[in-house]
């Protein structure tokens, strides 16, 4: 019972190789091109992690993606419970997700 400060102490080790390694890291290429908006930032990451100095045809996937999601319909929890194609789906999800709640399997 004594040791329980020290084992509540040891996650600090891997939180400060994270706080040190992290810096260093390259920023995501999706996240420089479509929030940032820097797109010869987000070229050079897909030249580092991808390892090849023509990335155009990626940096056109990306943006392409991005469009066809803006373009996507939301649906509410409402529209999506009167989708008659989606309620047993749903239905299923939602007994399974309750019975694992129910039965005590988290706990184990």
């Amino acid at each position: 019972e004594s040791r329980w400060p020290y084992l509540f102490g040891a996650i600090i080790v891997p939180s400060l190789v994270q706080v040190v390694i992290l810096p260093f890291l390259p920023e995501s290429p999706r996240y420089l091109l479509l929030e940032k908006h820097n797109t010869s930032k987000a070229e050079k990451a897909f030249q580092t992690f991808l390892g090849k100095a023509d990335v155009s045809q990626e940096i056109e996937e990306v943006l392409a993606e991005s469009r066809v999601q803006r373009n996507t319909k939301l649906v509410s929890i409402l529209q999506l419970l009167r989708t008659r194609a989606a309620r047993w789906q749903i239905a299923t999800v939602v007994i399974t997700m309750g019975c694992y709640q129910l039965c005590g399997l988290n706990a184990v």
